[in-house]
């Protein structure tokens, strides 16, 4: 699992390759990653947006960009921790994603930007 913290916003990101959903012959190759978004700081915050960068083994880069994570635009006040689950594809057998999120605080309204660190998404035979 990783880990980074950003301004009392600490994000953990757990990664696994779906082979029921790949397609290796077309090389397409699934992964879900689940993210834990965790306050541990002392005022409420909402994550408003999502913003990724993702690179593949071929030297193909993606941004995807968009509001909230999986339809939801949480709120979470101090101690609080959301949980979900997502998806990528790629057309290689390794890749990396990073980004950020655009979060905002509930008593001031400022918005600040929290890292989503990079993660590694690696086929299982793929480093043998």
């Amino acid at each position: 699992m990783i880990t980074e913290v950003t301004e009392g916003i600490k994000i953990s990101v757990d990664t696994a390759y779906e082979p029921t959903h790949s397609q290796p012959v077309n090389s397409m190759f699934l992964f879900s990653y689940t993210i834990t978004i965790e306050n541990c700081g002392s005022e409420t915050v909402r994550l408003l947006r999502r913003h990724w960068h993702i690179f593949e083994s071929s030297g193909e880069k993606r941004e995807v960009e968009g509001k909230g994570v999986v339809g939801e635009q949480p709120t979470l006040d101090p101690g609080d921790s959301h949980e979900y689950t997502s998806a990528c594809d790629l057309s290689t057998e390794i890749g990396k994603m990073h980004g950020t999120y655009l979060m905002e605080r509930s008593n001031t309204g400022e918005r600040f930007y929290v890292n989503i660190p990079e993660f590694v998404m690696v086929v299982p035979h793929a480093l043998n």
